[in-house]
């Protein structure tokens, strides 16, 4: 019997304390990166209206720097400026130049120039005409900038949770990862208010008369600071070391709640994304990470596991899982892609995430040179009978195991293969497949039975250490619930783990999670 579903305000009661946090966090980082925006593109934009030559350059460049995806420039500015705060205000700073400097360029060059020469005749100094008559009568131009630049960064904000900046990001990450909806509109909607709210402030700001609008003028830089600074609230963190968490690892019970009912693990953590803790961790910049027990990571950046010993990660298989009706009308499907099950061990495993985690090879010479091993590789017939269309989420693993599947059947069927990969986390894949976008997509019968299925918890806790109990009771579920499929086992294990550096293990003897814990009481 499932537990009875939580309505949006409910969750958002129960999470209060915790949505106030990261409300605060995201109006911290919006407004310390908004101020330094201002502060660097308002001159900016003074000396392009000097300069006027230079204008087409600067404003090419902030213009080109804002069309890069907010996802890479933050992944570019973690090598420079490490995980947390740092890179994501840099990154927004970015983003909310070039409306600053357009805007201050394009008020100050339509100011009227008989205006400008009647206040130079009446003996002004240059920077008098700047400040008692190009801004007063360019603001309003300026402040339209400013509130894009806002509106943007509220957005964009969002994504500093990906990088261990907090902020609503958290929520809406979780919730994608958790396939909890309730959990995503706790970030959105916040997010979506803020921004509009900032907006009109700004918006009846603009609209002041000059005689206010130079009061107000003095206490913008104020207003500014106090609101960036609740991004520095201190936080009770409460133990030494310092963990890094998935947003799905968060959520669950062989996860962070395990962690927490079972061990009584009491650790200082912070939400970041798969995709960079394991550099963080590698940089000294995490003590412990919640990892997968099959990624390449381990070994590219020196990383142990620390023992379970009181079993709260359980072993799950890995496997495709394919719509019925998919079944139906490729009725040679199910056999190819069974041609996998059982062929890649926990050490295959490893070892090909190791190749495209860390040596960077591609997945799909990866899966190439892994089926010519194992004598399943042929050529693509390039038959036309059909298009099938292959998903995967947004981690190596799945990448290398969606090439395999697409040459497998490009190589023994007269289909055509699409392959929609990346396609972000469990909620994303699993309604893609709900709502016929794709055919089939790697999945793990542990994320099937927690994730998707959230039965009650008597009933997953006794068949939690059972892979063959677990396997066969989402197979069952699936079939009923939602006329979907598992196919055969893959053959690996994929279950979480915490990880801490070899070296660090080793200076403060902790090798399993209980010692982890002991070493925390102590510190």
């Amino acid at each position: 019997m499932n537990e009875p579903q939580q309505n949006l305000w409910q969750f958002m009661s129960g999470e209060s304390d915790k949505l106030l946090n990261q409300t605060f966090q995201h109006l911290g980082l919006t407004f310390i990166s908004l101020f330094l925006a201002v502060a660097v593109g308002l001159p900016l934009g003074i000396f392009i209206a000097r300069k006027r030559k230079l204008s087409g350059s600067v404003l090419a460049v902030a213009g080109v720097l804002q069309t890069i995806p907010s996802i890479a420039l933050l992944g570019f500015m973690i090598p420079i400026l490490g995980i947390g705060a740092k890179p994501a205000i840099v990154a927004l700073l970015i983003y909310a130049l070039l409306p600053i400097i357009r805007n201050t360029y394009t008020g100050i060059v339509g100011i009227s120039a008989e205006v400008k020469e009647a206040a130079i005749a009446m003996g002004m100094s240059k920077m008098q005409v700047l400040f008692k008559v190009e801004l007063p009568l360019a603001m309003p131009v300026i402040l339209a900038g400013v509130r894009t630049a806002t509106v943007i960064n509220v957005g964009v904000a969002t994504l500093a949770s990906y990088i261990a900046a907090g902020g609503l990001g958290e929520f809406i990450f979780g919730g994608i990862s958790l396939n909890n909806t309730n959990m995503i509109l706790a970030g959105a909607i916040p997010a979506a208010l803020l921004a509009i709210i900032l907006d009109a402030i700004l918006a009846a700001i603009q609209k002041m008369n000059v005689k206010k609008f130079r009061k107000m003028l003095y206490i913008f830089p104020i207003i500014f600071l106090v609101l960036g600074g609740f991004y520095l609230l201190p936080k009770a963190y409460g133990s030494s070391l310092t963990a890094g968490f998935t947003p799905e690892f968060m959520g669950r019970q062989d996860g962070d709640l395990g962690l927490k009912s079972v061990y009584g693990l009491k650790i200082h953590t912070i939400v970041i994304s798969d995709a960079v803790m394991y550099q963080a961790a590698y940089e000294k910049e995490l003590d412990i990470i919640s990892g997968y027990s099959t990624d390449g990571r381990l070994k590219a950046f020196k990383l142990t596991i620390l023992k379970d010993d009181k079993g709260i990660f359980p072993p799950y298989y890995a496997a495709p899982i394919v719509r019925q009706a998919s079944l139906k009308q490729f009725p040679e499907l199910e056999g190819v892609l069974n041609l996998l099950s059982g062929k890649i061990t926990d050490s295959i495993m490893t070892e090909l995430n190791y190749r495209t985690d860390y040596l960077h090879q591609t997945p799909e010479r990866v899966a190439k040179d892994f089926l010519i091993g194992c004598g399943l590789y042929k050529s693509a017939r390039g038959g036309k009978k059909g298009v099938i269309r292959i998903g995967s989420k947004i981690f190596g693993e799945q990448y290398i195991l969606a090439e395999m599947y697409r040459m497998l059947i490009q190589g023994n069927t007269d289909y055509e293969v699409a392959t929609k990969t990346g396609l972000g986390g469990t909620k994303i894949c699993f309604d893609a497949l709900m709502n016929d976008q794709i055919d089939f997509y790697p999945e793990y019968t542990g994320t099937g039975l927690l994730v998707l299925l959230k039965p009650d918890p008597r009933v997953s806790k006794k068949m939690a250490h059972d892979r063959d109990s677990t396997y066969q009771y989402v197979s069952r579920q699936f079939s009923q619930k939602f006329n979907i499929k598992w196919l055969k086992p893959i053959g690996f294990n994929n279950s979480y783990a915490l990880m801490m550096r070899q070296k660090q293990s080793k200076d403060l003897d902790v090798y399993s999670i209980t010692t982890l814990q002991k070493y925390l009481d102590k510190n």
